[in-house]
């Protein structure tokens, strides 16, 4: 009998735990899923407009505590943690996955010049940088234009979906008439879109994240069977 294997994932963003949990259901059935929720290593980064180190001791914490729980593939789904959770994932025996990486591979394989759609710069900065990065990893000659939508994610904070909404698309159709493509640097701005024509085809990282990672564990497993 195979052995059920366990897949955690830590949010900054308690809602989004169904929807990620749904996601990996469908792409890995055999799973069993956990989720680790702490909304202030978010809310700590906006505050400060970076990482610090208190927050990335915390983040290393909850992935020990996953790791200790029996966990065979941890991923972190905040955008804004990226790069810590690289870091992490450099010492980290478990594989350890930031859920943006499959977005920035597909959006530099398809789009020459890019648009980076963001509504807090503490996400804006570090996926212009992993774009930029994936774009030299895998030889392609990409221009990346970052923009901030401010105000919209105060709105969303506050309980106003509609007035968050109306800001990304009005950023959003500004953009996109730069650019071939835009990347939604945050899940939260995808439902923006869903019910308005599109000038431009855009990429958010939860799907793409999921396929990439699902991808990877996949392999792993036969790898090791």
């Amino acid at each position: 009998m195979a052995q059920v294997r366990k897949l955690t994932f830590i949010h900054t963003v308690p809602a989004l735990e169904s929807f990620f949990s749904s996601l990996a259901s469908e792409r890995l059935p055999d799973w069993q899923l956990s989720s680790i929720s702490d909304e202030s290593l978010l809310l700590q980064t906006i505050e400060r407009g970076h990482v610090g180190e208190d927050v990335a001791d915390r983040l290393a914490k909850h992935v020990d505590d996953a790791k200790n729980g029996g966990s065979s593939a941890i991923i972190v789904t905040c955008s804004t943690l990226g790069e810590a959770v690289d870091a992490l994932a450099a010492k980290t025996v478990t594989p350890l996955y930031r859920i943006d990486r499959g977005m920035a591979e597909k959006a530099v394989s398809q789009a020459s010049t890019i648009g980076v759609l963001a509504t807090l710069p503490t996400t804006l900065d570090p996926t212009t940088r992993l774009l930029q990065q994936t774009a030299e990893r895998l030889n392609r000659r990409c221009k990346f234009v970052p923009r901030l939508c401010s105000d919209a994610f105060a709105r969303l904070r506050n309980g106003d979906r509609e007035g968050h909404d109306a800001l990304v698309r009005d950023a959003y159709e500004a953009l996109s008439s730069d650019v071939e493509l835009v990347v939604l640097a945050q899940a939260s701005m995808a439902r923006a879109l869903h019910s308005s024509p599109q000038h431009r085809p855009y990429l958010t990282s939860p799907e793409l994240g999921m396929d990439h990672i699902a991808g990877l564990l996949r392999l792993s497993r036969m790898s090791s069977d």
